[in-house]
C-alpha cells in the first residue's frame, strides 16, 4: 500500500517502522561482525622453496578431515590472508596429487590468536624444506611505512638489504626474516647486495602501509618480490580466501556503514517529529480562529 493512501497515523507508523529498521538493522548486523573479528585470526601461506610445486593443507590441530587446500603452490607464490577461528593449526605440504592421508613432506603446528595475522613460509631447497611461522604487523606509524625482509635465496647465503638510505638487514642469512623497520613513505629504491651482485628496484610505499620484501632466486641472479601486508589501515579488509578456497560473503552492512545509516535514520525521525508538530500547530491555530 502506498503512503499516500494512508491516514496521518498510518503514515507516521510506516515512517517510524522504517526508522526503527534503519536504526536496528545495521547495529544488529555490526555486532556479529565485531564478534567474529574478536574470535578469529588470519593466515597466509608462502612457498619460498625452489623446486617442484606442492599442495598446501591447513587444518585445526588433530582434525585433518576438513582442511583448507591450496593446490600446486610454486616457488614464490603467496596466498591471500585466510580468516580462521582462534586455536591451534597444522600446516602440511605434500607433493602435487599426493593423497591427503599420505605423510607430508614438511609440516608445522602453531597457535592463531584473535586479531593477529600470520605468514607461514616454506623455506629451503626441496631436500631441506622447512616451515617458518611469522607474526605480521598491520599498522605503520603515521606518515611512514613498515618494511621487513625474508631471505629466501638458496643461491646466496647472505644479503644486505636497504631502502633508500635505510639499511633494513645487514648480512641476512638464508631462511631468516628481519624485524619490521619504519621508513619514509613514497617511491623508494630497494637494493640487495650479495656476493653474486646487486639488485635494485623501485617500490611504492604508501603512508601507513606494511610490506614484506622477499629475496628470491631468479634465472639470472636475485629477484625481488614486494608483498603488501597491509594497505594503510587496520580497518581495511584483512584478506579473503585465495582463488578456489571459497570464502564468506558479507552478511550485511559493515560496521563503518552503521553510523551513517543511524545518522540518516535519526534525521528521518526528527523530520517526522517536526512535520507532525507543525501540522498539529496549524490545526491548533485553525481551531482558535
Amino acid at each position: 500500500m502506498r503512503l499516500g493512501r494512508l491516514g496521518r497515523p498510518g503514515r507516521r507508523l510506516v515512517l517510524l517502522a522504517a526508522v526503527t529498521a534503519l536504526l536496528g538493522g545495521p547495529v544488529a548486523a555490526a555486532a556479529p561482525a565485531a564478534s567474529a573479528a574478536a574470535s578469529q585470526g588470519w593466515v597466509r601461506c608462502a612457498d619460498l622453496s625452489p623446486g617442484a610445486a606442492e599442495d598446501v593443507y591447513l587444518y585445526p590441530f588433530g582434525n585433518p578431515s576438513h582442511p583448507i587446500v591450496l593446490m600446486h603452490e610454486a616457488y614464490g607464490s603467496v596466498s591471500a590472508y585466510m580468516p580462521v577461528s582462534v586455536g591451534q593449526y597444522t600446516l602440511a605440504m605434500r607433493p602435487v596429487g599426493a593423497p591427503a592421508s599420505s605423510p607430508p613432506s614438511v609440516s608445522t603446528s602453531f597457535m592463531v590468536s584473535a586479531g593477529t595475522n600470520y605468514t607461514v613460509a616454506s623455506l629451503g631447497s626441496a631436500t631441506s624444506r622447512r616451515l617458518k611461522v611469522l607474526q605480521d604487523q598491520m599498522a605503520a606509524p603515521p606518515g611512514q611505512a613498515l618494511v621487513r625482509v625474508i631471505q629466501a635465496s638458496v643461491k646466496q647465503s647472505q644479503v644486505t638489504v636497504s631502502v633508500g638510505p635505510d639499511t633494513l638487514a645487514r648480512q641476512l642469512a638464508f631462511g631468516s626474516a628481519s624485524a619490521y623497520q619504519a621508513v619514509a613513505a613514497g617511491t623508494r629504491t630497494v637494493t640487495f647486495r650479495a656476493a653474486g651482485g646487486n639488485v635494485s628496484m623501485p617500490v611504492v610505499l604508501a603512508a601507513g602501509s606494511v610490506h614484506t620484501i622477499v629475496v628470491l632466486d631468479g634465472t639470472a641472479g636475485l629477484k625481488i618480490d614486494n608483498l603488501t601486508d597491509a594497505a594503510g589501515s587496520q580497518d581495511d579488509p584483512r584478506g579473503g580466501a585465495a582463488t578456489g578456497l571459497g570464502g564468506t560473503a558479507p552478511g550485511g552492512p559493515g560496521p563503518h556503514l552503521a553510523p551513517w545509516l543511524a545518522t540518516l535514520a535519526s534525521g528521518l525521525l526528527l523530520a517526522s517529529a517536526g512535520a507532525f508538530g507543525l501540522r498539529r500547530s496549524r490545526r491548533t491555530a485553525t481551531a482558535h480562529h
